[in-house]
């Protein structure tokens, strides 16, 4: 059950309690911004032409659906099958290792590559599920919360904020501080499991780096706790298990390769109005081919600077991440490190498949299409300097 912690208090930031759902829901069943998201995904013809109708058998259709659902488990339920539905109509497999060596009865916090906004930590998730094992509480920016259908639909699924939209040091200090001590909080006082990205932002070019600014964030807590404390005692308290998570294709990969040209030709890249949302939806129902799943071991040695944690975190995503036939094709276009490459489990289907999909890509953006799955071999080998 999700409760009211018994110190501190996370209101600005922390996921929904159990109590608080039924009216969450209530309120998400006559939001017209949310109703009309739906209905322009699933009756797009009568959004057009009788939004009002539209909105009405949307809302009545989500009452219809979340009747008796009265706490976050019984709202994760029917995630769940929607994750199941997902995996079938746009994976080809989803598959986990190294989650059966952690204890099941201690929450560890999970930290990991970012590929997806939404089926990063969602795939953590439904491992968990599978497993029988308590869901994570997701760290997400305050950038994606846009609307306030975004937030509760976040906050119903055990996200709790991260505050990026602070401005000014003593902000940014006062809201890092809250976030550090609601991780800590959940970790100790809770024994609750909690997934965040290892650095701020997707890796949209494929590299894969922990950044040591989280370390020190995620630390900030027990260190204010205990003036005298280690770095090494802090990172122990927190279980910190990284996590290796890889696509074989990624949805959004043209997408990443426009914004990668952008900032590479202009300087800059602007995003346009709910872009974040229309990419979560894309990665939600885009082909994806298969997923590999890695849970590494928990940091338990004497670690004294954050960029030391860093690079253990390093060590372990990309030890532990899976390179597909995807990879290896992307490597072989770009010509780079041919000793590096290994085609021994690459297809004549696999071809098939990587060339119809180069051939969607803009010409002036497939140097930066291909790199993001090559990037993960030459980074794991060392040829990425940064």
């Amino acid at each position: 059950m999700t409760q009211k912690p018994s110190a501190d208090n996370f209101d600005s930031i922390r996921p929904y309690y159990d109590a608080e759902v039924p009216a969450v829901l209530d309120r998400l069943a006559h939001d017209r911004e949310f109703l009309d998201a739906i209905t322009r995904y699933r009756l797009p013809r009568l959004s057009r032409h009788a939004p009002w109708l539209a909105r009405a058998l949307a809302g009545y259709k989500l009452q219809r659906q979340m009747r008796g659902v009265t706490s976050v488990r019984d709202f994760q339920n029917h995630i769940a099958y929607y994750m199941r539905r997902m995996l079938a109509t746009s994976t080809d497999a989803f598959e986990v290792e190294g989650l059966d060596k952690l204890d099941p009865q201690r929450g560890y916090l999970f930290i990991g590559n970012h590929r997806d906004i939404a089926l990063d930590p969602a795939f953590v998730n439904y491992a968990l599920y599978q497993a029988g094992r308590d869901t994570v509480r997701i760290a997400i920016g305050d950038n994606l919360l846009q609307k306030p259908f975004v937030t509760d639909l976040m906050r119903l699924n055990k996200s709790f904020i991260v505050p990026r939209s602070a401005r000014g040091k003593r902000a940014m200090l006062a809201a890092y501080q809250a976030l550090s001590g609601y991780i800590r909080h959940s970790i100790t006082r809770d024994n609750h499991p909690v997934w965040m990205a290892q650095r701020e932002g997707r890796a949209k070019d494929g590299i894969d780096r922990a950044d040591p600014a989280i370390i020190k964030m995620l630390t900030m807590a027990h260190r204010q706790h205990d003036k005298s404390a280690s770095l090494g005692d802090a990172i122990r308290e927190l279980r910190m298990v990284p996590v290796s998570i890889s696509y074989e294709y990624d949805p959004c990969d043209t997408q990443k390769a426009r914004e990668l040209h952008a900032v590479h030709t202009q300087g800059r890249y602007e995003k346009v109005e709910f872009e974040d949302i229309r990419s979560i939806v894309a990665g939600i129902t885009g082909a994806k081919g298969r997923i590999r799943l890695s849970f590494g071991e928990p940091l338990s040695a004497d670690f004294e600077t954050p960029e030391q944690v860093a690079a253990e975190i390093d060590r372990q995503v990309l030890g532990n991440y899976h390179t597909f036939p995807s990879h290896q094709l992307a490597l072989e276009a770009t010509g780079q490190a041919p000793e590096l490459l290994d085609l021994s489990e690459v297809t004549e289907a696999d071809r098939t498949r990587f060339a119809a999909r180069l051939a969607g890509v803009p010409e002036e953006l497939r140097d930066w299409w291909l790199a993001q799955y090559a990037n993960p071999i030459l980074n794991r080998a060392g040829r990425i300097k940064g």
